[in-house]
């Protein structure tokens, strides 16, 4: 039998050594938010001849309205994606004809989109409070539907720990992404985190609920013996799930088109860091808790020095 709860703190160790490098990225840069959460106007529009102007020429059509740091982004042969400042439609549409008349082309306007300051920031807090509403809710329906085993508060709060993990991962990859690619964190971007929390938290319920029988059966077995055969037990069942989601969403990002790319990368990598941490993360941390391990992290150090 695979033992997988005796190296717990390797895979512990492999979790730290993604989280860290995403974290450091959003120390440095941060979350490159989209108008959703800053407030401004997005124009999606593509040119009908000749080829896409510069970046910069397009900045400067911009700026001689008062528009500054506008950032252009490309989508494809023949359209771009400009987020400015908030503007209205007059101003949209003499920014409009005055490119058309500049670069000799034809401008269609796909969609247009303005979102306030004021609604930028209450969207914010709403997404902080979703997603502190979800662990909430995840929290008080893991330790009531586990309310028939020892120490049921363990199992909810050991499935939070597992999914913030997912969280910080997702949010340290959209940190760096966002830094060299240019993505942004938007309303869809908060879609596809709830999506991955609901993952994670339902493999990682699958495989306490295999602890909490195997506990009945097995009463004089240790706990960390019932923790890793309930995993092994598990294990297929997870794996063949996820890669079922995987291909899934493999087949979107590559022939889904450039609009959902985004967010179905964000899931692709949400998914597999659910994966992990249900497996690697969850369960063995309610061995370390049962066992009280913290008390002696430092003793060895000591020892040892």
């Amino acid at each position: 039998m695979i033992d997988i709860v005796k190296r717990r703190y390797l895979y512990f160790s492999l979790s730290l050594l993604v989280i860290i490098p995403g974290l450091i990225a959003l120390i440095i840069w941060g979350l490159p938010l989209a108008i959703d959460f800053t407030g401004g106007s997005l124009l999606y529009i593509r040119f009908n001849s000749g080829s896409l102007p510069q970046s910069q020429d397009i900045n400067d059509v911009y700026s001689e309205f008062g528009f500054a740091d506008t950032l252009v982004q490309t989508s494809g042969d023949d359209s771009l994606f400009i987020r400015s400042k908030d503007m209205d439609e007059a101003t949209r549409s003499m920014i409009i004809q005055t490119m058309e008349n500049r670069f000799n082309t034809t401008i269609i306007v796909e969609s247009f989109e303005t979102v306030g300051p004021l609604i930028g920031k209450e969207i914010a807090l709403r997404a902080a409070g979703a997603v502190g509403l979800a662990a909430l809710g995840i929290l008080f329906y893991i330790t009531y539907a586990f309310r028939g085993v020892k120490n049921a508060f363990r199992y909810g709060v050991s499935a939070i720990i597992a999914m913030l993990h997912d969280v910080l991962v997702v949010i340290g990859i959209e940190a760096i992404l966002g830094h060299f690619l240019g993505w942004e964190v938007d309303a869809i971007f908060l879609t596809a985190l709830l999506t991955i929390i609901g993952f994670s938290v339902h493999d990682t319920i699958v495989v306490f609920d295999r602890i909490r029988e195997n506990s009945r059966l097995y009463r004089r077995l240790p706990f960390e013996t019932i923790v890793n055969q309930s995993i092994v037990q598990t294990l297929a069942r997870s794996i063949n799930t996820q890669l079922t989601v995987l291909f899934t969403l493999l087949a979107l990002a590559i022939f889904g088109g450039i609009t959902i790319r985004h967010f179905v990368i964000t899931l692709i990598v949400g998914v597999l860091s659910g994966t992990y941490s249900s497996i690697f993360n969850a369960a063995p941390i309610l061995v370390v808790w049962e066992k009280r391990e913290w008390q002696y992290w430092f003793r060895r150090s000591t020892t040892r020095a």
